[in-house]
């Protein structure tokens, strides 16, 4: 995994940064694994626009990932390790035993050929997935369940992770890629090792045009926007628009959403550092 440069031949290349995809071993998805993906373009039912600065974008079909890792001791070999458009992380292809074929997220150090496996007493080894009680202390884990048999929920994203600090009771510790320490039963599962693809968050789009790929139109600042439009809208010239918020007029930068009632707070050791 790395990262490719361009020579400036076009204004579009000069700071441009993206994977060299070195680790993709296929471009054909497994088409019993693949499922159509219907676009919006930001419009409800009746087709008004209810969601802005979506549309277009390249087509895609969804790739169907087993995130709860439910089939135990059964093992499975790597087939490949794909590219998903629907994700930063790559997933991989696997051929279980009894001719199964399932996607996972790719763990970063997966390799084709490798043998995984989920269950209660496997070992805890790279791509393996198993519960929180039975991993060791201080190991690195990610696709986390808050519930038993949910499916992963926590740390999914390329490069992310976290770390199992210690276990008190019925519950396992664990510090979150954003800094958070929060409790989860012992008994859900995660997957040792950290996500693929970690060097995704130095990637450099280069021009607008790569966005438009990804279905993301362009936003207008609040600032540029007439009162009517925006609570930061209006003024003369080149005016900050007051304090930083929201089209709804919800402060930004630092005003807590979370609702005070939710029954998972109580699990939240340390919220998330501040920037």
């Amino acid at each position: 995994m790395g990262l490719r440069k361009f020579k400036p031949t076009t204004p579009g290349q000069r700071f441009k940064l993206i994977s060299n995809f070195e680790e993709i071993t296929t471009d054909k998805p497994e088409k019993s694994l693949l499922a159509s993906k219907k676009r919006t373009g930001g419009r409800n039912s009746s087709g008004k626009m209810t969601m802005r600065y979506i549309g277009g974008g390249h087509k895609k079909k969804y790739r169907l990932i087993d995130f709860k890792r439910n089939k135990d001791n059964i093992p499975a070999k790597v087939k490949t390790i794909e590219y998903d458009p629907n994700r930063t992380a790559r997933i991989a292809l696997l051929f279980y035993v009894d001719g199964e074929k399932r996607y996972i997220i790719a763990p970063n150090g997966l390799n084709v050929g490798d043998t995984i496996i989920s269950g209660d007493k496997v070992a805890p080894e790279i791509g393996n997935a198993l519960p929180l009680k039975n991993i060791p202390l201080g190991s690195i884990v990610h696709n986390i369940e808050l519930n038993p048999g949910q499916g992963a929920k926590l740390a999914r994203g390329a490069g992310s992770y976290a770390q199992l600090t210690s276990r008190e009771g019925k519950y396992a510790v664990l510090k979150l890629p954003s800094g958070e320490i929060r409790m989860v039963l012992i008994t859900c599962k995660a997957t040792i090792g950290s996500v693929s693809n970690p060097d995704n968050m130095h990637v450099v789009s280069g021009k607008a045009g790569r966005n438009r790929w990804l279905g993301r139109r362009p936003r207008t600042r609040g600032t540029v926007m007439n009162p009517a439009d925006h609570p930061m809208g209006g003024g003369e010239g080149r005016n900050s628009g007051g304090l930083p918020r929201s089209r709804n007029g919800i402060p930004a930068k630092g005003y807590k959403t979370r609702n005070k009632k939710k029954l998972s707070s109580k699990l939240i050791l340390e919220r998330k550092k501040k920037k």
